[in-house]
């Protein structure tokens, strides 16, 4: 494990996403951003992993003990900048699961 110049210590995203996948365990599954929003039932978690093909994209997230799956649009993920170790935000909406970037 690594420092930075403050002291603090530095986890990879992808080790830091490969531990809560393991653990289940790590981040509230209450947003801690300042977006309005409608949707009540949100998760902060660490994306675990992102298959993409041509037109369509199914990226994973571990919140908590909470594992997440949501398919999305290929174009999302680039514009998102998704991937193993990104931290972000699953908004739970009837059948449609939305990610934000903090």
């Amino acid at each position: 494990m690594e420092r930075d110049g403050a002291g603090k210590r530095v986890i990879e995203g992808t080790a830091l996403a490969r531990f809560a996948q393991e653990r289940g365990a790590g981040l509230h599954a209450v947003p801690e951003d300042d977006v309005s929003t409608s949707v009540r039932n949100s998760f902060v978690g660490i994306v675990t992993g992102v298959k993409v093909d041509d037109v369509a994209a199914q990226v994973e997230i571990q919140s908590g003990p909470h594992r997440l799956v949501s398919l999305v649009t290929r174009e999302a993920v680039e514009e998102l900048g998704l991937d193993v170790g990104v931290t972000v935000t699953a908004r739970v909406k009837s059948t449609s699961v939305h990610i934000d970037l903090p």
